[in-house]
């Protein structure tokens, strides 16, 4: 098999990172390195990873670079001829490495590659079957395949799809020097779709395969609402517009975005009582009104 490196991020979530190691343990040979890079997580938890796989690559960032930040800096380090990106929160079951790989040499076009996601907490359902082309004017789409029963209706296929998952994708290396490390002024959510982005603009396609799948441990429901996720959401779907279409695109999707959707978002969080998020809301258009598309400041303290 080609060498494949994994990376997983692990920011104060050791027992799912541990078991994440776990299902990976049958993979760590002399042609898979896996590494795992520390977000500076409260306790260090090298020790404990290095039990279950003793040749794991430890990595610890003495701040919290986010999700882009994290994974760039394992793929700085990275040696193999595949990259695996991971989120800790997730199981691997048999040949899932070796399926993968073998789909991309079906395509010399594959630029990132994203398999079938189920829930863990009820493997019958799907999460993640791919994505639907994006409406770049209200920065809307949909995810294919979530919430149905999974009966074997992906299992043979693969196809082309309008954007990877962040919670297990996987690129040729070689393309990735030329796309590019995932964009650290995000921080959080919206990296990976920027990411594939970049991967298009070299003339790769994104890509799903119902062949294999790993298990994904988020929750069925809706994740509750916090001010951390609220300000990012909001104000990286204005940053990837601002950073992925032209100006006169950008002016269109600003409107709608500001008038339509944010309002209504505020509207419905002083509704419920939520001041709170809708204030950050504002502060998330207002970073956009006063940065630079390639800023590095988040405007927001974590």
């Amino acid at each position: 098999m080609d060498s494949v490196s994994i990376i997983t991020i692990n920011y104060n979530q050791p027992q799912a990172t541990i078991e994440l190691l776990i299902s990976l343990n049958k993979y760590a040979t002399k042609n898979v390195e896996i590494i795992v890079v520390d977000n500076a997580s409260k306790r260090n938890n090298e020790i404990e990873f290095k039990s279950i796989i003793p040749s794991l690559i430890f990595i610890r960032s003495e701040m919290n670079l986010g999700f882009a930040g994290g994974n760039n800096l394992g793929i700085n380090l990275a040696k193999g001829d595949f990259i695996f990106l991971l989120n800790n929160d997730t199981e691997v079951p048999d040949n899932c490495l070796e399926t993968m790989i073998a789909e991309f040499k079906t395509n010399n076009k594959i630029g990132l590659l994203s398999p079938l996601i189920l829930y863990y907490d009820d493997k019958n359902i799907i999460q993640y079957a791919g994505y639907t082309p994006l409406n770049y004017l209200t920065a809307r789409n949909s995810q294919i395949g979530q919430f149905e029963t999974n009966i074997g209706q992906y299992d043979h296929v693969s196809y082309e799809t309008g954007f990877c998952h962040g919670a297990a994708v996987m690129c040729r290396k070689a393309d990735l020097l030329k796309a590019g490390l995932m964009d650290e002024s995000y921080f959080l959510y919206y990296e990976e779709l920027d990411w594939c982005e970049k991967f298009k603009r070299i003339g790769k396609t994104i890509n799903f395969t119902g062949k294999t799948f790993i298990y994904h441990k988020e929750s069925l429901s809706v994740g509750k609402e916090s001010k951390i996720k609220t300000y990012f959401m909001t104000r990286n779907r204005m940053l990837f517009i601002r950073k992925n279409t032209n100006i006169f695109n950008t002016f269109l999707f600003s409107v709608y975005y500001v008038l339509f959707a944010c309002f209504k978002m505020i509207f419905n969080y002083l509704k419920t009582g939520r001041k709170d998020l809708a204030l950050y809301v504002v502060k998330a258009l207002w970073w956009n009104f006063t940065h630079l598309k390639n800023s590095k400041s988040l405007g927001f303290k974590i």
